[in-house]
């Protein structure tokens, strides 16, 4: 049974300005939202189900699904399904590491398909770029005109396809540990409230954490980075030269339909800008909790007493943080350091990825 949905923000806008000319994605961006809506939100049961299953300690929320090491946060069936989906001509995928600046690309695509009219909600990014592991490949707007999509799987757990295009965004490993680290801390899901630095470290190198290795994640899509469908960027490449990387997708994604019109029109460029800043896109946390559980069913209802505090908790901090290059300076010990080089020369040998980030200041 599908549940009522009110619209989010962009796609009353879309519906009531009918003057205004829209592209083919545009419309399929609005046209989708609205049934995805109604399959994410026919899941929530089971989801909930899953997620608040009772569990001791934060090593017992991860586990292994068909190859790829991910938490309970994920179902196995919406796993498997977004393993077998088949990106379809025009399909836009966005794709990372976590916690590499997945969130920063989502916005700014959004803003580059609607002339920098921002998602209104949390919510409305996650209908306007349907995550696949979250909802599967059911929970993808099946319309006329692909849209986006938000993806966290390696290559090789993903059905790649020269008909869609790709853009992945990656980050230097220590500042990905250190916001992971947050990112793990901020849900309740993950057990990980009192967890240290020093624990989640020790997850990390060893790949034991959602998504698996970084280091194979990064350099399984780094082999297909020259491909002419694959766009590969830096988080630092974006924080260094915001205007200039928002072009650079713009063009990927289009060049005359959008990265020429932002070179025409300055203006739709500027509201881009604001409107991905850190600042606009942290402005959407204070309603992330709030959101979530207006999303999803009373915990009561669909859970077993056992499990019904952890059920109730709120996320604790932000989902959007600092937005930094070098935030890892204020938490790894010259130890860690040490580790974490070792790690890197084990993972990275024989590959000249390290490259990307040879303007940082990495140790």
């Amino acid at each position: 049974m599908f549940h009522s949905c009110k619209p989010c923000r962009a796609h009353q806008n879309n519906s009531r300005d009918r003057s205004r000319p829209r592209s083919s994605v545009g419309r399929a961006l609005a046209e989708g939202v609205t049934k995805f809506c109604h399959n994410f939100r026919d899941d929530k049961n089971h989801f909930f189900l899953q997620v608040c299953e009772p569990r001791e300690t934060y090593q017992d929320v991860y586990r292994d699904v068909d190859g790829l090491y991910c938490g309970v946060f994920f179902t196995e069936k919406n796993i498997r399904s977004a393993m077998s989906y088949s990106p379809r001509v025009g399909d836009v995928l966005i794709v990372s590491y976590p916690k590499c600046g997945t969130t920063w690309i989502q916005h700014i695509v959004c803003n580059i398909f609607h002339d920098g009219a921002p998602p209104g909600t949390f919510l409305d990014i996650m209908r306007l770029t349907p995550f696949l592991e979250v909802v599967g490949a059911e929970g993808v707007p099946a319309t006329s005109q692909p849209g986006t999509i938000k993806t966290h799987l390696p290559f090789n757990k993903h059905r790649y396809s020269v008909k869609a295009k790709y853009i992945y965004i990656t980050r230097n490993p220590y500042d990905c540990c250190v916001s992971y680290y947050y990112h793990t801390k901020l849900f309740p899901a993950y057990c990980f409230k009192e967890g240290t630095f020093e624990q989640f470290f020790q997850m990390f190198v060893e790949g034991k954490v959602d998504f698996g290795d970084y280091f194979e994640h990064v350099l399984s899509w780094y082999n297909y980075r020259n491909e002419n469908n694959v766009l590969f960027v830096t988080y630092e490449q974006l924080k260094k030269d915001t205007p200039g990387m928002v072009l650079k997708i713009a063009d990927f994604l289009g060049k005359e339909q959008y990265g020429d019109k932002l070179r025409q029109r300055p203006e739709i460029l500027a509201k881009i800008l604001n409107a991905t800043s850190i600042e606009s896109m942290r402005k959407l946390n204070p309603s992330v909790a709030k959101q979530l559980a207006s999303t999803f069913p009373d915990p009561e209802h669909v859970v077993r007493g056992a499990s019904r505090s952890l059920a109730k908790k709120t996320t604790q901090g932000d989902f959007v943080r600092k937005g930094i290059v070098g935030d890892w300076r204020d938490h790894f010990s010259l130890e860690k350091v040490a580790r974490m080089k070792e790690r890197i020369a084990l993972k990275t040998a024989g590959t000249d990825v390290m490259e990307l980030w040879k303007d940082v200041g990495l140790p």
